[in-house]
Formats: C-alpha cells, structure tokens, sequence
C-alpha cells in the first residue's frame, strides 16, 4: 500500500503552530489542512484566533469556515471531509499540511480511524447534555464506568462532548468506544506523517496564552459574541462551548463581571493547553522542537530527513 506523506504541525494552544505551518507550506509547497475544532466555524474569528488573510500569507487553507455555528459537526465528519481535501492537495501536486491543536482530529485523520454509519444520535446528544447540565458530569462519568471503564480513565471528567459521545456511541452500537477505537487502530492507514510540534515549558506557554487572552479583547472578542448572539446562537450549541465564547456570553448576560470572565478564560485556557499537552506527549511520532532554536530550519531538516 502506497501511503500519501503529510506533514502536520500539532501542540498546544498559543505554541505558534499558525506562524511555523505557513512557513512550512511557503517551504514545501503546501497547502493547509486546519485541524481545529473551533475554526471550522463561520463568524468565530477573534476567539479562535482563526488566520486572516494577511497571516496566512496567500497559502491556501482548507477547513475553515465550513459550518455555521448553530450546525452539530462530528470528528466523523470532519475526517470524511479532510480526506477529500488531501486527496485535492496531492492531485494538485501539493503538500498537505494539517496544522491545529485538536488532537482527536489529528490522530482519527492521520490513523485514518474507521466510523460507523448511523453512529450518532442528536436527540441521545442533547439528552446526555441535559442531564450533565442539571446532575452534574459524575453522573455521566459512572454510566460510561458501567460499560466502558477504559473510556472513562481515559477521557478527562472536564471534556463533557467526549464523554456525552462514548455513551452516545455504546447506546446506538451496543460497542465500547475504546474497542472501537482499538480496532480500527489495527487497521493500515493510508497516511505516512511526520509529526512536529514546538515545546514550550507550561510557564512560558502560559504567558503567551495570558497574551493571546488579551490580544483577543484588544481585538474585539466581546462584539464578536454580542453579533453571535444576535445571530440566535446560544450556549446550548456546541460551537459556543468553546473556551472565550461561553465566558463571554456569561459576562453579556450579567452572571459574572468582565474581569472575571477575563480570568475564566485565561485559566481555561491554561488548563485547555495542560491537556493538550498531555495528549500529545503520549504520541512518540512527533518531533519536538525548541523555541529557543532556530525553529524553522530545524523543522526543514527533520522533513528532509522524513522525505519531503
């Protein structure tokens, strides 16, 4: 089997996974595959940090922008799509670059995990949400122990959709997801990856999150989520449970002050880019490199050496 090179620049939030895959992509001739979960939607830029035109540099990115944000959207989905712009990328005669900092994305893209037809089930979603809304994630977190304890161990108490699509998963399959997924970890993917993320330690990375943070404000987060709202958009949408926007909307509707929603989303974040983090680390594929380098030619020798 044949496997189709990608390169993809993964890591935490704020680690300058934007500024070095643009790079890459001007080096290698590449286009840019975003694996983010928060970017794939319309009208949230600010909050995101989505790329403007100008930081991207006339590189051309994919997966950005493509729902609006009222739609559900699936890691499913996602990777379906994803493939069909690889596929474009390389017919092109181009590099595929998949650069972002979801690591569920990344890893079901490039270990080109197997989904399930008729796997998901809105109503079982917004049900499994209700009851974490009024009784607490405990209460869902034992119903996942009850059938799936590796799932459990391994998803952290604080990443509700996570959780909410494990029982989803098991109730519509009568399977594990963790079987699942060790399943389809057998199969051969049709990717040959090399990996790259910069490794900050979590006291520097933290103030450039405090930073981006700030910037953000500076930008006008605020209005973003003021025209979000007006749009119709509400907390009880997957797009809006991103970090910065639920804060926000709490400050707009007087439950909490500016300040503390500033500070909310800060350690949010900062807790955000620790998991991040711990995700990434388990993975030996990726090359780390120092900031404190020359971090653009250390990143083109490691590609050489992989073949691009």
């Amino acid at each position: 089997m044949k496997k189709t090179p990608v390169i993809v620049i993964c890591g935490p939030t704020a680690s300058g996974k934007t500024a070095l895959s643009i790079e890459i992509a001007k080096k290698f001739n590449g286009e840019i595959v975003s694996a983010d979960s928060m970017q794939i939607y319309r009208y949230m830029d600010i909050g995101t940090a989505k790329p403007d035109s100008i930081e991207r540099d006339g590189i051309v990115h994919h997966m950005i922008d493509i729902v609006d944000p009222h739609e559900p959207y699936s890691v499913a989905q996602y990777v379906e799509q994803a493939h069909g712009v690889i596929e474009g990328i390389c017919s092109r005669g181009k590099t595929p670059v998949i650069a972002g900092g979801t690591g569920l994305y990344i890893n079901s893209l490039i270990d080109d995990v197997d989904f399930l037809e008729n796997d998901s089930d809105e109503s079982i979603r917004t049900s499994l949400q209700k009851t974490a809304d009024e009784q607490g994630i405990d209460v869902l977190v034992d119903e996942l122990k009850s059938f799936d304890p590796l799932s459990a161990e391994k998803i952290h108490k604080n990443n509700t959709r996570r959780i909410i699509r494990a029982i989803e998963f098991y109730r519509i399959t009568g399977i594990p997801i963790s079987e699942h997924q060790a399943k389809t970890k057998e199969k051969e993917s049709r990717y040959a990856p090399c990996m790259l993320a910069i490794k900050w330690d979590m006291d520097r990375l933290y103030e450039r999150i405090e930073k981006r943070v700030d910037i953000m404000l500076e930008q006008g987060l605020v209005d973003e989520v003021k025209g979000l709202i007006e749009k119709g958009c509400t907390l009880s949408m997957q797009s809006m449970q991103g970090i910065g926007y639920k804060e926000t909307v709490e400050y707009l509707t007087g439950e909490i002050s500016l300040e503390e929603a500033i500070s909310k989303i800060k350690q949010g974040t900062r807790h955000y880019a620790k998991r991040q983090m711990t995700w990434f680390r388990r993975d030996e594929r990726i090359h780390w490199l120092s900031p404190d380098d020359d971090i653009l030619t250390e990143a083109e020798i490691i590609l050489k050496n992989n073949g691009f």
